[in-house]
C-alpha cells in the first residue's frame, strides 16, 4: 500500500470516529461572523466591541498548519480571503472533550468553524482564542507539501486546485487575470458599447483562419462547430444597427499547443460603426495604457526580465519593413510563393501542402521578426490575401488597413476596417475557398448567409480583437498561457 493510501485510510479511520462520537463530519449550515481578512483588516474595532459584548466571534476555513504543544495548539486558517492563527488551550476556555477531539480528529487540510474572542500574542499576532470548534468538511487526502507544493508542471496544470493553495502566487495571478477583464469592460461600457452573446456552435466556423473543432446535434440531425470567432455575428449586428457591440469569451480553435496556444482561450472582440483601423489605433493605445496603469499601478513593469514601457507611444512599422528588417527578404511584397518557401526552409520552417503564400509569409513573420518587438508597436499594412475580412487600403488595394499590437514578442491585438463590400467579399472567399481546395485547413470558408446580411448594407466599421490570455501573461510576467489558464487543455492521464 502506497503512502498516499496509508494517509488516506487514516483519515477515514477519523471519519468513522467522528460519526461515532455524533460529531457530522460535512454539515450544512456554517457561521461566519467576518471573512479572515474583514477580521485582520478591522482586528482592533473587532477586539474593543467583543470586549463590550463578551460574545465570541465565529471564523471559517481550511486548516493549513497544526501546531500541537502538549496541551496548547496553535494552526492556521485560511478561508480564501487571508489567514488567521488559532490557539486552544485545554481547560482554558475549551472543555477537555473538544480539545481532545480537536487535536486527535482534525487533519490538515479539513475545513472548520471554530468560535472564541480575539487576542493578541506576546510575538503581536492578532490570533482568535477558541472556545468553540465544529467540523465543515473532512478532507481525505493531504495538501501538497507546504514549501514545495506541486512540481510536475502538467500535475499542477491537471490539479490546479491544489496548485492555488500551494502557491500564493499563482492565486493573485489569477485574481489579476479577472481584475483585467473586469477593467477591459468598464472601459468598454463607459465608452457606450453594448455586451452581447453570439453562437459557440456554428454551421460554419468563420471570422478567423483556423481549423475549427466538429460536434454533431442529434435532434436536428446536423454537424455543426466551436466558433473559432464571433466575428461575423457580430458584424451581422452593425447590419441591424448596434452601432457598439462586444463580446468577451472562450475561442476554441483546433491546434497545436505551445507557450502562446492554448485550443481554448479567450478573447474580446468588439465592433464600432463609423469608425476604421485609424480611429480604433487611437482607442486601443488608450484603453490598454489605462488597463496596465490600473493592473500594474505603473505605465512600466518587467516581462521576461526586461522592462516593457507603456508611458510611450506605440511605435508603428510595417508587415512588409519587418520581412525586410528580420527575415531578411529584400522585396517581400513581390516575392513569390517559390521565394516565400525556399526562405522558410533556410529558416528551418516546415511548410505543409496547401499552404498558400500569405501562410508561409506569415509563419516566416513569426518565426523571424515578432520575437524582435519587445516595446509596445503598432504593425500594419497587410497583404490582402492574409486577411479576408478586412478592406483595402485606398492607395494600394493590394494590402489591408489592418494593424495588430505586438508586446514582448506577443500579438495581443488584431484588428482592422471591418470590410463592409458584399462583392469584395465574396471574391474573398472565393480565393480562401480555392486554398481549401488545394489542402489549406485553416481557409475561411464561404458564408453566404454573411454575405446575405451585407447585402443589406453594413456601415463603415472598426474591428478589433485583443487575446485576453497574453494580456494577462504579459501583466503577471509569465512564460506560458497555460500558467495563465485556470485548466488548461492537457492530454488525459
Amino acid at each position: 500500500m502506497s503512502s498516499m493510501d496509508d494517509i488516506r485510510q487514516g483519515r477515514l479511520e477519523k471519519l468513522r470516529l467522528l460519526k461515532e462520537k455524533n460529531i457530522e463530519s460535512f454539515p450544512i449550515a456554517s457561521k461566519q461572523d467576518y471573512t479572515i481578512a474583514e477580521a485582520i483588516k478591522n482586528f482592533a474595532k473587532l477586539s474593543k466591541a467583543q470586549t463590550k459584548s463578551k460574545k465570541p466571534v465565529s471564523l471559517v476555513g481550511r486548516v493549513l498548519s497544526l501546531r500541537p504543544q502538549g496541551a496548547i495548539i496553535f494552526f492556521t486558517l485560511d478561508d480564501g480571503t487571508g489567514k488567521f492563527q488559532g490557539f486552544m488551550k485545554k481547560s482554558e476556555g475549551i472543555t477537555a472533550d473538544l480539545f481532545d477531539q480537536f487535536a486527535n480528529l482534525v487533519d490538515i487540510g479539513d475545513f472548520v468553524e471554530v468560535s472564541g474572542k480575539f487576542f493578541e500574542t506576546k510575538r503581536s499576532e492578532k490570533t482568535l482564542d477558541i472556545g468553540n470548534w465544529k467540523m465543515l468538511a473532512k478532507s481525505l487526502r493531504p495538501l501538497p507539501e507546504k514549501w514545495h507544493g506541486l512540481q510536475d508542471a502538467e500535475e499542477r496544470f491537471r490539479k490546479r486546485f491544489l496548485d492555488l493553495i500551494a502557491s500564493p502566487g499563482v492565486k493573485n495571478r489569477f485574481i489579476k487575470r479577472t481584475g483585467i477583464i473586469s477593467e477591459i469592460r468598464k472601459i468598454l461600457d463607459k465608452e457606450g458599447f453594448l455586451e452581447v452573446e453570439t453562437p459557440m456552435l456554428q454551421h460554419l466556423a468563420g471570422g478567423a483562419s483556423a481549423e475549427p473543432f466538429r460536434t454533431h446535434h442529434n435532434a436536428l440531425n446536423i454537424d455543426l462547430h466551436l466558433r473559432i470567432a464571433p466575428e461575423l455575428f457580430l458584424k451581422k449586428l452593425l447590419v441591424g444597427g448596434l452601432p457598439k457591440v462586444y463580446e468577451l469569451g472562450r475561442n476554441f480553435r483546433n491546434e497545436g499547443i505551445d507557450v502562446t496556444h492554448n485550443p481554448e482561450f479567450t478573447m474580446l472582440e468588439y465592433y464600432e460603426a463609423w469608425s476604421d483601423a485609424q480611429k480604433q489605433m487611437k482607442f486601443v493605445e488608450k484603453m490598454l495604457k489605462a488597463v496596465v496603469k490600473k493592473i500594474a499601478g505603473s505605465l512600466q513593469f518587467v516581462f521576461d526580465g526586461g522592462k516593457i514601457d507603456f508611458g510611450k507611444k506605440f511605435a508603428v512599422i510595417s508587415y512588409t519593413d519587418l520581412l525586410k528588417r528580420y527575415a531578411l527578404m529584400p522585396n517581400p511584397e513581390t516575392a513569390t510563393f517559390e521565394d516565400y518557401k525556399l526562405r522558410a526552409s533556410q529558416l528551418g520552417i516546415q511548410v505543409q501542402a496547401g499552404d498558400s503564400r500569405e501562410r508561409i509569409m506569415d509563419l516566416i513573420y513569426k518565426k523571424a521578426c515578432r520575437p524582435k518587438i519587445i516595446q509596445p508597436t503598432f504593425v500594419v499594412d497587410y497583404p490582402v490575401g492574409a486577411l479576408p475580412l478586412a478592406k483595402r487600403l485606398a492607395d494600394n488595394p493590394e494590402f489591408v488597413d489592418a494593424f495588430q499590437v505586438i508586446v514582448g514578442g506577443l500579438e495581443v491585438v488584431k484588428a482592422f476596417s471591418e470590410l463592409n463590400d458584399p462583392i469584395d467579399q465574396r471574391e474573398r472567399f472565393s480565393n480562401q475557398e480555392k486554398n481549401r481546395r488545394d489542402g489549406d485547413a485553416e481557409a475561411q470558408p464561404n458564408d453566404e448567409e454573411y454575405i446575405e446580411a451585407m447585402e443589406y448594407g453594413m456601415p463603415p466599421a472598426g474591428g478589433v480583437g485583443i487575446g485576453i490570455d497574453r494580456l494577462v501573461m504579459l501583466l503577471t510576467d509569465t512564460k506560458n498561457i497555460r500558467e495563465v489558464i485556470l485548466f488548461p487543455t492537457l492530454r488525459i492521464k
